[in-house]
C-alpha cells in the first residue's frame, strides 16, 4: 500500500484549492501566498499503514477543532518545506525529526486563508512517545491509510460561508469529521493513487 501511495507522488501534479468545488468564486485579485507545509506521517502497525491527525485545540482563533495534519508556516529558519513540516511535527505531537525518513511531496494546496500548503509525506521509522501541544491540539489520532486513500471514501457536502454556498470534501472516519483542506488534500492524493 505505501509502495503505490509513494509511486502515486509522481503522478499528482495538480495543486489544489479550497476554491475547486466552488467555480463561482473567484480567487481574490493580486492575492499573496503563505509558505506552510504538513506532515503526513505514515506508520505500519501490524500489517496496516496509519497516518497521523490532529484535532485542534478548541481554543485557537483560526480553524478551531478542526482535524488537521501537524504542521503551520514557514519560518525565516527553515531550510526548506520539509523542515517547516518536521518542525512542526515535533512541536504539534512530538514527533522527532530524526525519526522519520521524509519520502516526497504532495503538490501544493491553497487555502481560503492564503496559504500555499505543501503536504510533506514521511514514513515513521520506530515508534514515540505522542506528546501533543495542548495550546494547539486537543487529540492526536490515527487513521488508516487504505481508507483516506480510497476515492469511494470521499462526499462532497457544503455549507452557507460568508453568505453564499460552499461546496468541500469530506472524508469521515468513525467520530472524526475530516473535511476542508485536509480532506481536499488527501483527495487529490487518493486520486492520484486510484489513476495508477
Amino acid at each position: 500500500m505505501l509502495d503505490r501511495a509513494v509511486r502515486a507522488l509522481e503522478d499528482a501534479h495538480a495543486a489544489s484549492s479550497d476554491f475547486d468545488l466552488n467555480p463561482d468564486v473567484a480567487l481574490p485579485e493580486g492575492r499573496k501566498l503563505r509558505p506552510a507545509g504538513v506532515l503526513i506521517a505514515v506508520e505500519k502497525t501490524g500489517d496496516d499503514w496509519f497516518i497521523y491527525l490532529t484535532k485542534r485545540s478548541s481554543a485557537l482563533k483560526h480553524h478551531p477543532g478542526q482535524v488537521a495534519f501537524p504542521g503551520g508556516k514557514q519560518d525565516d529558519g527553515d531550510t526548506d518545506i520539509a523542515a517547516t513540516a518536521l518542525r512542526e511535527a515535533q512541536e504539534e505531537i512530538g514527533l522527532p525529526s530524526a525519526n522519520v525518513t521524509v519520502l516526497g511531496e504532495l503538490p501544493f494546496h491553497e487555502t481560503v486563508t492564503s496559504f500555499r500548503v505543501t503536504p510533506v509525506l514521511a514514513r515513521v521509522d520506530t515508534a514515540f512517545d505522542i506528546m501533543r501541544e495542548p495550546g494547539e491540539v486537543d487529540e492526536v489520532f490515527t487513521v488508516p491509510l487504505s481508507h483516506v486513500l480510497d476515492p469511494t471514501n470521499f462526499l462532497v457536502q457544503s455549507r452557507r460561508w460568508q453568505g453564499r454556498q460552499r461546496s468541500y470534501y469530506v472524508v469521515p472516519y468513525g467520530p472524526y469529521y475530516i473535511w476542508g483542506a485536509t480532506a481536499r488534500i488527501l483527495r487529490g492524493w487518493a486520486d492520484a493513487v486510484h489513476n495508477l
